[in-house]
């Protein structure tokens, strides 16, 4: 059997190999340095490269088991706040337990007060929703809700009073800390709550070349030429696409800190659509949109969210981070994190929420962004898939993307994964009516709370998913109390494991809550389960198991983990590190089984379950460094420019476990540090701006032996026309994308390898039958070519005449010529 240790990374999403790295093989000589492991550098830092291996990050944050509380929905500790002070009816307040879309009466003191149920449940993170001051209430007339969710804010220093006070939150992290939890915020810096009105009326999107901003004196200007340095002196009244005015008496003052009820550092174009531009300069749903390329903004949001950590707050979680520019990104996480570690917080961490489960799009905010992670919707996507009888293949493929995320100061362990939440809809809602009965849906809920678990990552439990909550829906139809609620339509839904009705839901008992924990009590005694090495080892073709394994960094010791998706047990046959090796379980019923003389491991996965087995002797080191080679290639695959792929294979007979340190270097400079792979497919991904680049690759095993070879110099100019190109059709759900016509899939990406224009897809995977398809470019439709090349035009047809047909997409970036040849 070939091992699947050695097999060479698919180029990303469909892209195809291209400039060869021709290696000089310079092999340096068997080397038993034991370097200290990869720093978690501050981001933006160079770090130089050296001449010996380093082990591969892990961020301070790797191990947490994060609880994602609404705060209004969780528990009512004090019903005196729960109209905020404020007097009135329920359009002035806000409060109104009987609908689903206004407060129902949760605070800070709920929290505190079950700070025993949250810790029971195994986490050491409790990440509370937005909690400073909101607007109350805000919509069109007849369709108003509230700020329950906190996402509407026009006080950024205080704690809003339907949730406590400033001294309640300092209350709750103290007992938090106390009990070794942390608490993190969920912030905004994208926009404010809607206060801006526009004089004309009109609130649809008018794009910056129709509308360009202007100067007091009236003289046109593009922003982003001023990123980093003053604005022009601007008029509020004539600067903008639209004239800002403010809607009601006292909105003019209403904003803190003072600095954002000046209009002139709002984008003021409209609405989004959520397509090219307006997806970074549109209103948010009709919030106010922080003109975030003014150095005002990145400086006053910087300086809000540093005193939160002058608070004691141990992270945040950054909403809405894709309709940011990136240029602050990269300010605010240098500050932020600057601060944390001038004020002893070490180990503060940010993740960032970009809605796409597009690893290629959602990388680009840590690697050039600068972020230390971001939410994984695309193991999300991948994950609700495969527990709804999806394939193996397409779960493996999001985590054979890891390398995307490769960076000095970040990697795939420490983005924190989830099966569902307060927008999307909860995981037992996505699984439900697939056959089996309750029973069978509680499994595969348990599945899928396993899978989260085991895999690379920090598991992120929604509020109510340990109480079988299901809602029908996203947004509010999945925001159900966990006091006993008063909105009929929560009351009447289904509730997995439990009695539907208005009741609290608090049991501890309750089957998945019993399983969460367990799950968290595994993970906290074999710590490899959280952060050690990952490798995956076999995905089944269709529906059935996943295997990997967790190797511990420090002990050396392999767990095997397999889950199936199936309803049948599966005879499974796993490649492991070690031959002739005992495996004991220590996660689900399964005997005692040991590796072959081919370190092939044999074993059977329970239907809809799990099984973890632990070796009884740890990985051994290698006599000596297998030989290591390079198969790097480039392809344009991001919308900044070109990001081109440095692979490396390890040779030897059998696999064993490699660091692999990835260094550049840039016409005459010195070596950098890319990033450090210490799992196969070793790969990299690079955002050189150069044409003259050279790679180093330090492969070094778990005794410290290391192995060095350098590149060629290379041609890695970053394309300035270089655009995203994806063929979105009504294929795309068939070959793993979360939808058909998504223009955002990069299961479906094009490549440009040679520079020359033409973008290509060749594939394999689009079953036999009559599709069609569109070109969309830098992910949107908001510049699309069809039959003809004709922007906007009919679909192009494409027949596939037998499962397995080589299929090849071409577009012309030139002359927007779409053609499919089939093979």
């Amino acid at each position: 059997m070939s091992s699947p240790f050695r097999t060479a990374l698919p180029a990303l999403a469909g892209a195809t190999a291209a400039i060869a790295l021709a290696a000089a093989m310079a092999v340096m000589p068997h080397s038993s340095s034991m370097p200290e492991t990869s720093d978690a550098y501050l981001p933006g830092v160079v770090v130089p490269g050296t001449d010996e291996g380093l082990r591969s990050l892990r961020a301070p944050l790797t191990r947490e088991r994060f609880y994602f509380v609404m705060t209004d929905r969780f528990a009512n500790g004090d019903p005196s706040n729960d109209r905020g002070g404020i007097e009135g009816e329920r359009n002035d307040h806000g409060f109104d337990p009987t609908d689903k879309g206004f407060y129902q009466g949760g605070d800070l003191r709920g929290v505190i007060d079950n700070l025993d149920y949250i810790e029971g449940l195994g986490t050491t993170t409790i990440w509370l929703t937005p909690a400073f001051v909101n607007k109350p209430v805000q919509g069109p007339s007849e369709d108003e809700s509230a700020g329950y969710h906190g996402y509407w804010i026009t006080d950024f220093t205080r704690i809003d009073p339907h949730l406590g006070t400033n001294e309640e939150m300092t209350e709750l992290i103290d007992a938090a800390h106390a009990r070794g939890m942390k608490v993190f915020f969920d912030i905004i810096t994208n926009h404010t709550a809607d206060v801006i009105a526009y004089e004309e009326g009109e609130y649809s999107y008018r794009s910056k070349a129709d509308h360009p901003y202007e100067d007091a004196a009236g003289n046109a200007f593009d922003d982003k030429d001023h990123v980093g340095e003053p604005f022009p002196e601007l008029d509020p009244d004539t600067f903008a696409a639209y004239t800002p005015v403010f809607g009601e008496p006292g909105d003019e003052s209403v904003k803190v800190p003072e600095w954002l009820n000046d209009v002139t550092m709002y984008h003021n174009r409209g609405d989004s659509t959520f397509e090219g531009e307006s997806s970074e300069y549109g209103d948010f749903f009709g919030l106010d949109d922080l003109f975030t390329e003014r150095t005002e903004v990145v400086e006053g949001m910087t300086e809000i969210y540093k005193t939160w950590l002058d608070f004691g707050i141990d992270g945040f979680r950054i909403d809405t981070v894709k309709h940011v520019n990136i240029e602050f990104w990269q300010e605010f996480s240098r500050g932020i994190l600057e601060y944390a570690d001038e004020i002893g917080k070490d180990d503060f961490f940010m993740f960032g929420e970009v809605y796409t489960a597009s690893p290629l799009e959602a990388s680009r905010y840590t690697t050039e962004g600068l972020l230390p992670a971001v939410l994984d919707f695309g193991f999300q996507s991948a994950a609700a898939s495969w527990l709804r009888m999806g394939s193996s293949e397409d779960l493996a493929q999001i985590l054979l993307n890891d390398d995307v995320y490769l960076s000095p100061h970040s990697n795939a362990y420490s983005m924190p994964t989830f099966l569902g939440n307060h927008d999307m809809g909860r995981i037992a809602m996505m699984t439900k009516g697939l056959g089996g009965g309750d029973e069978r849906w509680l499994e595969r809920v348990k599945l899928g709370h396993t899978l989260m678990y085991l895999v690379r990552g920090q598991p992120v439990v929604y509020y109510g998913d340990e109480q079988g909550l299901a809602g029908s829906g996203g947004d509010k139809d999945a925001r159900q109390s966990l006091f006993a609620t008063q909105t009929e339509q929560y009351a009447d839904e289904v509730v997995l494991g439990g009695p539907s009705g208005s009741i609290d839901r608090y049991d501890t008992d309750h089957p998945l809550y019993q399983h969460i924990s367990a799950l968290a009590a595994l993970r906290e005694e074999h710590p490899a389960l959280a952060d050690g090495i990952f490798q995956l080892t076999g995905p089944s073709a269709g529906p059935g198991p996943i295997t990997f394994s967790r190797v511990d960094r420090d002990s050396h010791v392999e767990y095997v983990v397999a889950l199936n998706n199936t309803t049948d047990p599966v005879e499974q046959t796993v490649a492991v590190f070690t031959r002739d090796v005992g495996f004991t379980s220590v996660w689900g019923d399964h005997p005692d089984v040991r590796s072959d003389k081919r370190a092939v491991l044999s074993l059977t996965v329970p239907p809809t379950g799990a099984v973890v087995l632990m070796a009884d002797k740890p990985v051994p080191v290698p006599d000596e460094m297998p030989e290591v080679r390079f198969i790097g290639a480039g392809s344009p695959s991001s919308t900044a420019g070109s990001r081109l792929w440095t692979g490396v294979e390890v040779g030897g007979d059998h696999p064993v476990p490699i660091d692999v340190t990835f260094q550049r270097r840039v016409g005459d400079g010195v070596w950098e540090l890319l990033g450090v792979d210490d799992n196969a497919p070793y790969s990299f991904w690079d955002t050189p701006a150069s044409d003259r680049v050279q790679y180093r690759v330090i492969a070094r095993d778990l005794g410290g032996g290391t192995r060095t070879i350098e590149s060629d110099w290379v041609s890695a100019a970053v394309v300035e026309d270089g655009v995203t190109v994806t063929a979105p059709g009504s294929y795309q759900d068939e070959i793993g994308c979360r939808e058909d016509w998504s223009a955002e899939c990069d299961y479906s990406l094009l490549a440009d390898p040679d520079g020359d224009g033409v973008y290509t897809w060749t594939t394999t995977d689009i079953p036999a039958g009559s599709w069609e398809f569109k070109i969309a470019i830098d992910f949107s439709w908001e510049e699309n070519y069809g039959a003809g090349g004709a922007p906007d035009g009919d679909n192009v047809t494409l027949v596939v005449p037998e499962e397995g047909a080589s299929v090849r997409i071409s577009y012309d970036r030139s002359s927007h010529e779409v053609t499919a040849d089939v093979g």
